[in-house]
């Protein structure tokens, strides 16, 4: 059935910025939303430009955030949802804008820059009728939800390791760029470098694939380019409540590696790894069996839009957010019942948490810290 485009707006994602044309590209790949509003530059001039450059109508461009979520929610044809793609120390006051306004809100990850915020932020959607939506893309992917399927039903067995790494290079040089300078900024990228950008991907997909939150971390966190004020690698030891173990590694100071994000899980039985660099290939192995490479194919096409064989990757996860997100707003709107995987406000807290231990425990020589506890 047809459904009509759900009324979308931007807040950041202007002229330059890669994560805002992503966003927009995901949203308009299944025709489920219509790009008609934005506040994407916090400079005037350049908010027009970015504007006009995506057809946005002069009417519906504005230099505040709060003045469009207050505008946008006042006119009958205003905007149902937004997507949040600003640096990280502006998602809290632009999502309560539009939460607030119950505008639906689809934010960027990490979902604020403090811990503070995040925890203020899942109180206001706990009394919001909108839904919150947070951009793990990595948590989408078809073999990566096949991931999750196996281990919920066992075939691992008991749960022994958990791995993952998520490896850049980008920032192994002082940052040149206005993508960089933020992200090494910490009143706008918040305390949390590497951690925050790229960690805490990597934190959420070992949580969505492996069902299960550690208790206890111990960080080691670096900045191995002078003057850096943030980390920009991090080494952390991971404790379960089951009494598996497991490992981070998040960098992006790595020379070679584009963005080597992979999974490893074993356990007594079993082991599953997947690479990003190869993400319709999930390796399954039996102990003392061979590995089987598991394609994307007719049994796992749930979230897929091309026969196998035609690769699919980064935008094809965002766009399956998107898309889920257009099924709950809709379900929300018509009061039906819906069930998704789409990461939400938990996530968002947990990452936060994340970073937090993470600080917490380089602070005290990397000891170990209970997750969620200041």
């Amino acid at each position: 059935m047809i459904q009509t485009p759900i009324r979308l707006g931007m807040v950041g994602g202007g002229l330059g910025a890669m994560i805002g044309e992503v966003h927009r590209i995901a949203a308009r790949l299944d025709g489920r939303f219509d790009l008609i509003a934005g506040a994407l530059s916090s400079t005037p001039k350049r908010n027009a430009e970015s504007a006009a450059a995506i057809g946005l109508a002069p009417g519906r461009t504005y230099d505040d955030f709060v003045e469009m979520a207050r505008a946008e929610a006042a006119r009958p044809d205003g905007i149902e949802a937004v997507s949040i793609c600003t640096p990280n120390h502006l998602h809290f006051p632009a999502a309560k804008a539009f939460l607030e306004a119950g505008i639906h809100v689809i934010c960027d990850k990490p979902m604020t820059s403090t811990l503070e915020d995040a925890r203020a932020l899942a109180r206001i959607v706990d009394t919001s009728e909108a839904l919150f939506v947070l951009t793990h893309n990595y948590s989408a992917y078809p073999q990566l939800r096949l991931a999750r399927e196996m281990v919920a039903r066992g075939d691992l067995g008991q749960i022994r390791l958990v791995q993952v790494e998520y490896a850049q290079d980008w920032l192994t040089e002082a940052a040149d760029s206005k993508q960089a300078a933020w992200r090494v900024d910490p009143a706008k990228a918040g305390a949390g470098g590497a951690i925050g950008d790229i960690g805490t991907h990597a934190w959420q997909l070992a949580r969505f694939v492996s069902g299960m939150v550690p208790e206890r971390i111990a960080a080691d966190l670096t900045s191995f380019v002078p003057g850096r004020r943030v980390d920009d690698n991090a080494q952390v030891m991971l404790r379960y409540a089951s009494g598996a173990k497991g490992a981070l590694w998040c960098s992006q100071v790595a020379p070679g590696s584009e963005n080597g994000l992979t999974l490893r899980i074993y356990g007594d039985c079993a082991g599953l790894v997947w690479t990003h660099e190869t993400p319709e290939t999930l390796w399954f192995t039996r102990l003392g069996e061979p590995a089987q490479k598991l394609r994307r194919g007719a049994a796992t096409m749930a979230g897929s839009r091309v026969p196998p064989g035609h690769p699919e990757g980064y935008l094809e996860g965002f766009a399956n957010l998107y898309a889920e997100a257009a099924d709950a707003i809709r379900a929300r709107q018509t009061g039906q019942p819906y069930e998704s995987l789409l990461p939400g406000i938990r996530d968002g807290v947990e990452g936060l948490e994340f970073i937090d231990a993470c600080l917490r425990s380089a602070a005290s020589d990397n000891a170990w810290v209970e997750i969620g506890h200041d």
